[in-house]
């Protein structure tokens, strides 16, 4: 990673987007230990988690997750997931969080030299793209090894930097196995586009 120890970095992480990616690859993120990470890489100012979240539900199986980040270093972003029918009858979550992690994007702007964003939806390219007009080195972390890569290519070229997820499974995974499976309901987006 690119990375000078001067610099002011702020994490984005894109939830449903980093889950799916993982899963993809085959591991689980080691969330406290990509907190070090990128202590030691500069001065960590935030590091942000969003996703969405089903209401209605008394137990959410994210949950324990979402507490574990608030309680130890992450300020995590939530909202009420929209739940919907589509037209084969089967019943669908949706829950968006591109807008909101793109507003504190640019309203932290002022306050990083370096973000990293993990997330591979193409949608953030322009996002990117502001940024670095604003002056910011811009590092996006996703995946080219899954089938389909989870990483659109146009978001790829904008960064400043790409980082492969497959390339720090050994330094932020952690085995599947070490914890419960979590439902998939966070995002129901495709993730390349």
């Amino acid at each position: 990673m690119h990375f000078d120890e001067r610099e002011r970095i702020i994490v984005l992480i894109d939830g449903a987007n980093l889950y799916a990616a993982s899963r993809a690859l085959g591991f689980d993120i080691d969330y406290r230990q990509m907190l070090n990470v990128f202590r030691e890489k500069g001065y960590l100012l935030r590091a942000y988690y969003y996703t969405a979240l089903i209401e209605d539900q008394e137990y959410s199986s994210i949950r324990p997750l979402i507490d574990w980040l608030d309680y130890n270093g992450y300020t995590v972003i939530t909202k009420p997931a929209k739940e919907y029918t589509d037209s084969a009858g089967r019943r669908k979550v949706k829950g968006n969080m591109d807008m909101e992690l793109a507003i504190d994007a640019m309203e932290l702007a002022d306050n990083a030299n370096h973000f990293v964003l993990f997330s591979g939806d193409g949608d953030f390219r322009r996002l990117v793209e502001a940024l670095q007009k604003k002056g910011k080195k811009v590092t996006v972390v996703s995946t080219t090894e899954s089938q389909p890569p989870m990483i659109a290519d146009e978001l790829r070229r904008q960064a400043d930097h790409f980082v492969d997820l497959a390339s720090l499974e050994k330094v932020i995974g952690r085995a599947q196995s070490e914890r419960p499976p979590r439902d998939r309901y966070e995002d129901d987006e495709d993730y390349d586009d």
